[in-house]
């Protein structure tokens, strides 16, 4: 079932199901990361052994961080790319929400862009101290509307998910932890191995029936919002891919300057 998967590794413990991001050194969602993050949720919910899935990246580094700076600059002149990655977001994120079973966010290390919005959308999501979590789309001149601008309001508050959207700023996990943006914060990944681990062999030794209709009856207002508003986000994102300050954002990325914004 699993063995198209090449940007993603797939490990069985039991009913437990381990999906890795392997896409060294950050685990960047590359264009093949995201179109099988786009399928992986669709194949697991047909997957009958799997009870219980963890979602992690390779390595100590980072979760996942960082973009293809190489690929956005390409999707400015080629806008046809863009439009194609945007239709698999929104696949992921409708298939990861109607996921019955439980999904645990293992966060490694730094959770960053489209990897903060995985993590948080998780069920349970147990980080590393270490790591950072932060959706800096308006540093790269996009709007943050790949989900961001839906659930950070929804676990944090509105002005909280302001004041870190509009600016950008990254949050330590354990900031994050306190202020409800993720479950909890562990001072070292041996403990959150140990945290990680218990929780999804706990749930995947209960009341499955029950535990997966318990995840979808949370999960219906979020599913509501998402189906009447993401792709407003995602055009939103859309639009402003094609702006001067995105392309000088990328540009000066690449060239490793301090981007010249001027609000066109």
């Amino acid at each position: 079932m699993y063995d198209h998967y090449q940007s993603l590794r797939i490990e069985r413990r039991g009913h437990v199901l381990v999906v890795t991001l392997d896409n060294p050194p950050t685990n960047a969602a590359d264009l093949g990361t995201h179109r099988e993050l786009s399928t992986i949720f669709e194949d697991i919910a047909r997957d009958e052994q799997t009870r219980v899935v963890v979602v992690t990246g390779a390595g100590t580094r980072a979760f996942s961080a960082g973009g293809d700076i190489d690929v956005m600059i390409q999707q400015i002149a080629e806008p046809e790319g863009r439009r194609v990655q945007m239709a698999e977001g929104i696949r992921m994120l409708h298939a990861l929400l109607a996921l019955e079973k439980p999904l645990i966010a293992r966060i490694n290390g730094h959770a960053i862009g489209f990897g903060a919005t995985l993590a948080v959308f998780s069920d349970i999501s147990y980080a590393v101290e270490t790591a950072k979590l932060a959706d800096p789309h308006v540093g790269v001149g996009l709007t943050a509307g790949d989900g961001g601008a839906l659930i950070w309001p929804l676990l944090i508050g509105y002005a909280r998910a302001k004041e870190l959207l509009l600016t950008g700023d990254a949050l330590s996990a354990k900031e994050a932890a306190a202020i409800g943006l993720i479950t909890r914060a562990y001072p070292s990944i041996e403990a959150l191995d140990q945290a990680v681990y218990a929780m999804a062999d706990r749930l995947a030794s209960g009341a499955t029936r029950a535990i997966n209709s318990t995840k979808t009856a949370i999960n219906l207002v979020l599913r509501k919002q998402i189906e009447s508003l993401i792709e407003s986000h995602i055009g939103f994102e859309f639009m402003s891919a094609f702006s001067e300050d995105h392309r000088e954002a990328a540009m000066a990325f690449k060239d490793k300057r301090k981007p010249q914004f001027t609000g066109r």
